[in-house]
């Protein structure tokens, strides 16, 4: 008789090999005809609300793994609250106009913006963005992200457009948006004004010099020494700003010495920094001739080292003691507490350099050149004149276009402005309520705020949100008022905003709108700047959030640590700047950059970056999502192919075990499950486990905290399933009665692991699970469609097991590791072959009481051996002793034990083999 064909052998088309980038595309076919989100949302209607409101990336290339675990997390967020009994609307978002989109459609279609018309510029951007955000979506979809694509939030529509007016007209009636001339950041290559979140350091090297400023009138105080050879000694790292300058800064407290050279001149500068400016001017003595405090040299005059000009002496508490001379440049058209220290003496502003970074007729014979073309020149002209004290190379952090990675300058321009401080305390507030996770985003935030300069607002580019204002052609002051947004919004709604640039003001505003600042009616000039394309983001809670999905706030915000100064403060900015209200979120989720393999910055031109759609094809995009997940991703995430070949074996474990249980639950009816009374200890043990786990991972989900999840379920399958109970219950599941009441109980705990770990990791492998659940059985409670469609379970209180049973347990395990330890001695030694030809002998010291009450067969299973014998010993220590079992060998089980021939009719077998067979009809 073939007794093989009675083994109750696995039966799954559950694959062992994934083939995931095949697999994928026709799952993400099947979800999409199945309308997954809308079905999903029907499911939860009436749940608690949990919204991510999705912060938009530019839409002006293809993805990148940042963007992709970006998504992949967001995802995994959104599924596991939809899978914990929560409605989970989820709106995909893009940031489509600035200067990304401009630099970009420059740079690839070859365009001259300036040969353009505005419109027609304006048109093109559109095209660009738009096509980009298709590209994107393809993308988002291919990572598995559940959303509603079909009706994303574009901040370019002209409905946004429409509300984000809105947003501006009621900053600016609160009185924090005004128009004013200071320094701002500003980009000569792009020819714009930059916010901070549009800046990036790098170290530059450069040429720091001291100059010498010849005095020029000394108010009558210092008369008694030789003032035609006394210098005021200034020190400055941007040559360039040099013929900007108006002033010279001491601090009002700090003493300040003039120092006599043995060359004849005497130079003033700070008492404390003496030894130092003096050793870099090349001398090894001088004396100090008399000090005083800054204060006493205010209102003094020094002539400019190269152009027919003064200097004036100003006091400043800014001034510092820790470099340079204590004598601060001060140029007020290129630094903001040169500004406001200049306003403060009522000077002149001096801005000479114009919008392309080149100097103006103000700087003499340096006018047309750039600021770094100029360096060199004015650093020998300085020399030759010996107004050059000293020169030194160094290399210094300096801040870069975000877009164009060129320098940036410092620059006074008119510009429009959100004024910060009028509320900053309002805005610290806000963000006091909010969860920060990590939490020290909290101080990051604040602090952030508090330091922060005023907003600048405006940009001088085409493509953006046309500022809403327009300007009285008799008085020349700006006006916004409640009519004018209303109107501006309305137009916008119906045509867009291009219609700014092809309709006068006159058809744009209320007929016989009159200027309420002078009752003039000769007209309107519309402003020619556009908005920031950080006010456009920073107004999505309103202009899309509340006003298509209508609620507000949103539960959780999610983005890259940079969002600290860009996405989560403008949001937090328009939010309590506009409306009042506090932040736009509850939650404030951070994640790091990606990385390569040795934790360097990736970049295609170092040959070391990975391309998301790469990962797609080789890997397949959950082991993306594993990778996202099993990341701690508040730092920052590496991310290599030995990286991805590493996940890819951590998800067979999984993908194993799914297909372990798989096979063994053919034929198997979930709808009749084993009570748990009546499974057997060792099933109710592996529940036991199972429920542990299901803590784990919940708490891991609470805390967004997905490496938990990931690692916890990894340990399970390999230790507590492969390693431990999966290998002892092979033998009941295959040779015990098909439907006997200790094969179901194991499978009743197979289904319910099965079935939980499905649901533990659909969140993540949204995929794989999803295929599990397809070729699993499922309860006539569950819905079959798709895991997504069913909650998580909770834990199985029925069968657990006390503590001490549980202790007892983890004793077993612990004797099982050393037992299998003896046994690959005994193997080595030729005592036996496979363990199933071994009888295991247990001397364990009398107070041990682990093993009492179970029986020797049910202990030689758990060891995977044919007889187990337990002894009692006064010895202190664990002796194990393995030998030959005695016995036939079953020819069914191959167990070695004395039952076998105890059935005539099926002498080979041993008896509980024998009545398995004889339940089988056809045997």
């Amino acid at each position: 008789m073939d007794y093989n064909k009675t083994i109750n052998l696995p039966k799954t088309e559950f694959p062992m090999r994934a083939g995931l980038p095949k697999r994928e595309p026709e799952m993400l076919k099947r979800w999409e005809a199945e309308d997954i989100y809308h079905e999903l949302l029907k499911k939860n209607e009436g749940k608690p609300l949990f919204n991510l409101h999705d912060g938009p990336p530019f839409s002006n290339g293809s993805i990148h793994m940042g963007t992709a675990m970006n998504k992949a997390i967001k995802d995994i967020i959104t599924r596991s609250y939809a899978m914990r009994g929560y409605y989970t609307p989820y709106i995909p978002g893009w940031d489509n106009h600035g200067m990304p989109i401009e630099s970009a459609i420059i740079k690839q279609n070859k365009l001259n913006r300036k040969a353009m018309s505005v419109p027609e510029f304006r048109s093109a951007c559109h095209e660009f963005a738009q096509h980009y955000v298709g590209v994107q979506m393809e993308a988002f979809k291919r990572i598995g992200v559940v959303g509603d694509w079909d009706h994303p939030y574009l901040t370019m529509d002209p409905g946004f457009e429409a509300e984000e007016v809105k947003v501006f007209g009621e900053m600016y009636k609160k009185g924090y948006i005004y128009k004013g001339l200071k320094p701002v950041y500003w980009c000569p290559h792009d020819e714009t004004a930059l916010a901070e979140a549009e800046i990036e350091y790098q170290d530059d090297p450069c040429t720091t010099v001291y100059v010498k400023f010849p005095m020029h009138e000394d108010q009558g105080k210092l008369s008694h020494l030789d003032t035609a050879k006394l210098f005021f000694v200034i020190w400055t790292t941007t040559i360039w700003t040099l013929p900007g300058n108006l002033a010279i800064a001491l601090h009002p407290s700090e003493s300040y010495a003039v120092v006599k050279a043995p060359n004849g001149e005497s130079y003033i500068m700070a008492e404390a920094l003496v030894e130092k400016v003096m050793g870099l001017g090349g001398f090894d003595t001088w004396e100090i001739v008399e000090t005083h405090p800054g204060s006493f040299f205010e209102n003094m005059e020094a002539d400019h080292p190269f152009l027919p000009k003064t200097s004036r002496l100003v006091n400043a508490d800014y001034v510092t003691m820790d470099s340079g001379t204590g004598c601060v440049h001060t140029a007020p058209g290129f630094g903001a507490d040169d500004y406001q220290t200049c306003r403060r003496y009522n000077m002149d502003m001096v801005v000479p350099v114009d919008d392309q970074g080149k100097h103006t007729d103000y700087a003499g014979k340096y006018a047309g050149m750039s600021t770094d073309e100029s360096n060199p020149v004015i650093l020998a002209d300085m020399k030759e004149s010996g107004m050059l004290f000293a020169s030194e190379d160094i290399v210094h952090s300096y801040p870069h276009c975000w877009r164009c990675k060129h320098p940036i300058i410092f620059r006074a321009t008119p510009q429009w402005f959100c004024s910060v401080e009028s509320f900053k305390d309002e805005a610290c507030a806000a963000a006091d309520e909010v969860r920060w996770v990590p939490k020290w985003g909290i101080d990051r935030m604040k602090s952030m705020i508090r330091e922060r300069t005023d907003w600048c607002i405006s940009r001088q580019r085409r493509w953006g949100l046309p500022i809403p204002v327009v300007y009285c052609r008799d008085c020349g002051k700006p006006v916004v008022t409640d009519e004018t947004i209303s109107a501006i919004s309305a137009l916008f709604a119906a045509e867009g905003s291009n219609a700014w640039f092809e309709k006068d003001a006159a058809d744009i505003l209320p007929g016989g709108f009159a200027c309420p600042h002078c009752g003039g009616k000769s007209g309107f000039d519309k402003e020619e700047d556009t908005l920031d394309g950080w006010f456009d983001s920073g107004s999505t809670h309103f202009a899309s959030m509340k006003k298509d999905q209508g609620f507000w706030p949103a539960t959780m915000y999610l983005e890259g640590l940079d969002q600290y100064r860009g996405w989560f403060q403008s949001s937090l900015l328009t939010a309590v700047g506009a409306f009042g209200r506090g932040a736009p979120f509850r939650e404030c989720v951070t994640h790091g950059w990606t990385v390569d393999g040795e934790g360097k910055a990736m970049h295609k031109s170092a040959g070391n970056g990975m391309d998301p759609a790469e990962v797609f094809e080789k890997y397949g995009a959950d082991i993306l999502r594993l990778w996202a997940a099993n990341s701690d991703y508040h730092a920052d995430v590496r991310c290599s192919h030995e990286i991805f070949k590493q996940l890819s074996q951590n998800y067979l474990k999984f993908r194993n075990t799914a297909r372990y249980c798989l096979g063994n639950l053919s034929g198997f009816d979930p709808n009749r499950l084993t009570p748990a009374a009546e499974m057997e200890e060792l099933d109710r043990w592996a529940v036991a486990r199972l429920n542990a786990l299901m803590e784990k991972c919940f708490k891991g989900y609470d805390e967004y905290e997905f490496l938990t999840v990931t690692h916890a379920v990894n340990d399970f399958c390999v230790v507590e399933m492969s390693n431990f109970y999966l290998d002892i219950i092979k033998d009941r599941l295959y040779c015990d009665e098909t439907d006997g009441q200790s094969r179901r109980s194991a499978q009743t705990a197979l289904f319910l692991i099965l079935d939980t770990m499905t649901k533990i990791m659909a969140p993540i492998l949204c995929f794989t699970c999803d295929e599990i659940w397809q070729a699993m059985p499922h309860r006539e409670s569950d819905d079959g469609r798709n895991v997504l469609f069913n909650d998580m379970n909770r834990p199985f209180a029925d069968c657990a097991l006390d503590e001490e049973t549980m202790e007892r347990w983890n004793k077993v395990i612990k004797l099982r590791d050393v037992v299998n330890q003896a046994l690959e001695t005994a193997r080595n030694e030729k005592k036996i072959g496979k363990s199933l030809e071994a009888k295991v002998v247990l001397t364990v010291p009398a107070f041990e009481t682990a093993l009492d009450g179970m029986d020797a067969e049910a202990l030689a299973d758990i060891l995977i051996v044919s007889q187990a014998e337990v002894r009692k010993s006064d010895m202190n220590v664990l002796k194990v002793d393995v030998e030959p079992a005695g016995g036939a060998k079953c020819e069914r089980c191959w167990k070695q034990i004395a039952s076998v021939g105890s059935d005539s009719a099926h002498p080979t077998l041993c008896a509980r083999c024998a009545a398995a067979v004889a339940s089988i009809p056809e045997f």
